[in-house]
């Protein structure tokens, strides 16, 4: 997409906050103005609306989207996000085991800005499904990088949480 584009977008969601509930239909046409400049196949519109749906409390109606922006070939940051997105709607609508199923997936994915990202949403989906002690790990896998002293300690012992041979 064009950098104009890609500003407007993000002028949008800097502005979300603006929308109060009884405003979010603005929002989502403010979004769906600018998804209606793209090509009509472009992932990158689905994964816009499912955005704005998931952000004004529609995660059944964000689902399909992100499902439809991933199959068009989302790609990039963007895609790790509508994985990311798409699982924490799936918690919310009763189906994390399909979230954890995705989120696994993702833990072999490339490094970048959001690992903390899919680890702490994946415990969510994990807890959901009351698998506490695995979702602790996670969250402290995530966590103990950013500690600044015992950063090796909290690793091991979140490791030590899921592998009964290191308790």
């Amino acid at each position: 997409m064009n950098r104009d584009w890609e500003e407007r977008v993000a002028a949008a969601w800097a502005a979300f906050d603006d929308y109060d509930e009884a405003r979010a239909g603005e929002f989502r046409a403010v979004i769906d103005a600018l998804v209606a400049e793209l090509p009509a196949d472009h992932p990158l519109g689905r994964f816009e609306q499912a955005c704005a749906w998931d952000s004004t409390g529609h995660s059944d109606k964000a689902i399909p989207l992100y499902r439809e922006a991933l199959a068009r070939g989302l790609d990039g940051i963007r895609r790790r996000r509508a994985t990311i997105q798409l699982s924490s709607s799936l918690r919310n609508i009763g189906q994390a085991a399909e979230g954890v199923e995705l989120l696994t997936k993702e833990l072999d994915a490339q490094s970048d800005e959001l690992d903390d990202a899919v680890r702490a949403f994946l415990a969510l989906c994990l807890a959901t499904l009351g698998r506490d002690r695995e979702a602790l790990a996670h969250t402290l896998t995530a966590l103990a990088p950013h500690l600044p002293r015992y950063q090796r300690s909290t690793a091991n012992y979140a490791l030590a949480l899921v592998d009964p041979a290191l308790d």
